[in-house]
């Protein structure tokens, strides 16, 4: 009965059928509130420390509750109090009675929410740092495999000069690279929310240390330690600033970009039956023409690499209409857009990767096509000939042109060789 309830349930299939478990894993409900939990757990032990009436007792009975969520309880408290902070705040002391008085001790929602999203970005970034340098690393091996082998360029999409199969693929690495580097920056450039009150000015917790403001600085660098972060934001609202979401966002968007033109030139190379992305044994190109290999894999790469470009749009716009120190409007739309990020940067990496190790390349047809542009290419080295000897460029130019129809006939004769 559940597994038939389930199924008549939408469900995203960023989840149910693209991204990997440790992905879906960071943005789930368990590791959400099992955060939060941790993060109550932080404030306490840190308040204690500095001297409040907390006891070891109080701390231990927290520990010993953290993965201890009744998420029924917690959906009825949310429905009954219509804020899901204090419903698990609830949740939480329902398990830990002793502890009960002093959990969420002068904190805002945002202690936990906001400083949770900076974690999860955190922990997402560093899923995907690896994944992605996975990728560059197998189309480095593939590029130093065929770096000598020639292959047409094309500028416009029209025959140009020769590259190598090798050069053409360090043009993908060079672009992942930089998003690789950007990850790392976004990663590194993250703070902590911290411990700063309902409006950012750390209110509350000044009253709990009778004015002291030596121990509410000290409170907050105790807790932004412990959650594993090296810095926190020195000024808030109520929230952090959204404009951290837009730089995280804007480095996936632009992997996005990376990916969706890799995929493309390999979508492109297989039409021309130069390269192929792996095909299966047992796998069926289409279900009407059995001799088609259709490049599948590039394509759901792009697919979902365009739906990741587009988010970049939706923290750009909540960034833009937070009033003063917060608005909920926020909220809602910052649910879908990050955690869809991420399970998307997710699913396209993992992809390309298995790509990436499985390209098949097609020497003899790469060969003849070379071959069949030669005649048109020597003109350029006609051209370099005839400046060389003394000549103007630019009537070497127009000589070009007279001299490319007279070409044609001879561009599938003996291999495409001109004597």
């Amino acid at each position: 009965a559940g597994a038939e309830d389930a199924l008549s349930r939408y469900r995203s299939p960023l989840v149910s059928r693209y991204a990997g478990a440790e992905m879906a894993f960071v943005f789930s409900e368990r590791n959400k509130f099992g955060t939060w939990r941790r993060l109550w757990l932080f404030l306490a032990q840190a308040e204690k420390s500095l001297g409040l009436p907390i006891t070891d007792e109080q701390i231990q009975e927290m520990e010993a509750n953290l993965d201890n969520i009744d998420f029924k309880m917690a959906a009825e408290e949310e429905k009954r109090l219509r804020h899901d902070v204090m419903a698990h705040v609830h949740t939480f002391a329902h398990c830990c009675p002793k502890a009960a008085a002093i959990i969420h001790l002068g904190a805002t929602s945002c202690y936990v929410g906001d400083n949770t999203d900076l974690i999860v970005l955190r922990d997402g970034l560093n899923l995907l740092l690896p994944q992605l340098a996975r990728v560059i690393s197998r189309l480095a091996d593939f590029a130093e495999k065929y770096a000598d082998l020639p292959t047409l360029g094309f500028t416009h999409y029209q025959p140009a000069q020769l590259t190598t199969v090798g050069k053409r693929c360090c043009l993908w690495i060079q672009d992942l690279c930089i998003d690789l580097q950007n990850l790392e920056r976004a990663r590194d450039n993250l703070r902590f929310r911290g411990v700063k009150g309902t409006t950012g000015t750390q209110a509350s917790f000044l009253q709990l240390f009778e004015g002291d403001h030596s121990k509410v600085e000290e409170l907050d660098r105790l807790v932004t330690e412990k959650a594993g972060f090296k810095r926190s934001y020195m000024v808030t609202g109520q929230t952090y600033s959204r404009k951290v979401d837009i730089d995280v966002l804007s480095v996936l968007a632009s992997l996005g970009a990376s990916v969706h033109k890799i995929c493309t030139d390999i979508r492109l190379l297989a039409n021309l039956k130069e390269i192929e992305e792996p095909f299966e044994k047992d796998q069926i190109g289409s279900s009407a023409m059995p001799y088609k290999r259709n490049p599948m894999r590039s394509e759901r790469c792009c697919s979902l690499a365009r739906h990741l470009m587009t988010l970049i749009m939706d923290p750009l716009q909540t960034a833009s209409v937070q009033w003063f120190e917060r608005t909920l409007d926020d909220s809602a739309n910052r649910r879908v857009c990050l955690a869809e990020a991420f399970l998307t940067a997710d699913i396209i990496l993992s992809t390309l990767q298995n790509i990436s190790e499985g390209l098949v390349v097609y020497p003899k047809v790469i060969d003849r096509r070379i071959r069949q542009e030669l005649p048109f290419m020597a003109t350029e080295n006609i051209i370099m000939a005839m400046v060389k000897a003394g000549g103007n460029r630019q009537v070497a130019k127009f000589l070009k042109e007279e001299v490319r129809p007279a070409l044609i006939p001879y561009k599938s004769k003996m291999g495409g060789k001109i004597e």
